[in-house]
C-alpha cells in the first residue's frame, strides 16, 4: 500500500469508526425506528451502505462493483434488527472494502475499474465511494443524536469546546480520531 492508498483507508476507518460510535448509543429498538417524515431506519442506513461496500469492493478490479446478486432496494426495506445482526452487516461490507484496499498500490490509481457499466479511475473511484460512506455515516450520527437527545455523548468537538480544544488539538488525525471514537461508549 503506498501513500495516497494509505490516507484513504485512514479516512474509512476514521468513519467506520465515527458510525460504529454512534450505533454504540442506540438502545436495539431505536435500530429499526424510522426517521420522522418517512426516512430510512438507521438498520436500513447499514444495510445499504454494508451492501454497497460489499457489491464494490468484492472482486474490485475483476467485475463490475454493481453485482448482479446485490438488491439494492431491498436494503431500505423496514426490518427489525438486533445489534448483533446489525454488527455482522456492518463488518461484511467493510470486510470487502479494506481487503480490496490492501492490495492497492498508489501505482493502480490510475486504473479502471468498472461500476455499473462505466469505467472509473481507481483514484475516482475510492473518492466517490468515501463520499457516498461518509455522507450515509452522518446520517446514522444525525439520527443517532436525534434519538439520544440529551444523553447523546458527542463525537467531535463538544459545543462551547472549541477555545480548549484548539489550544491543544490532539484528534485531527484519521487515526488518532478513530482511536478517540472506539474507546467511547
Amino acid at each position: 500500500m503506498s501513500e495516497y492508498v494509505q490516507s484513504i483507508e485512514a479516512e474509512f476507518q476514521r468513519y467506520k469508526a465515527l458510525g460504529e460510535a454512534a450505533l454504540r448509543q442506540l438502545s436495539e429498538d431505536l435500530l429499526s425506528v424510522p426517521a420522522s417524515g418517512g426516512g430510512n431506519s438507521v438498520a436500513a442506513i447499514v444495510w445499504h451502505v454494508a451492501g454497497n461496500l460489499e457489491s464494490r469492493f468484492t472482486d474490485f478490479r475483476t467485475s463490475d462493483g454493481e453485482k448482479a446478486w446485490r438488491n439494492r432496494d431491498e436494503e431500505f426495506e423496514a426490518r427489525s434488527v438486533t445489534h448483533a445482526d446489525l454488527k455482522e452487516k456492518w463488518e461484511r461490507g467493510w470486510r470487502a472494502l479494506f481487503a480490496a484496499l490492501s492490495a492497492l498500490t498508489d501505482a493502480d490509481l490510475q486504473s479502471t475499474v468498472t461500476i455499473r457499466q462505466q469505467p472509473l479511475r481507481i483514484d475516482e473511484a475510492l473518492h466517490r465511494s468515501l463520499a457516498h460512506t461518509t455522507y450515509h455515516i452522518g446520517q446514522i450520527v444525525f439520527l443517532a443524536k436525534q434519538f439520544r437527545g440529551e444523553q447523546w455523548n458527542c463525537l467531535s468537538i463538544p459545543l462551547g469546546g472549541s477555545k480548549a480544544y484548539n489550544e491543544a488539538p490532539r484528534h485531527e488525525k484519521p487515526a488518532a480520531h478513530s482511536r478517540l471514537l472506539e474507546r467511547q461508549e
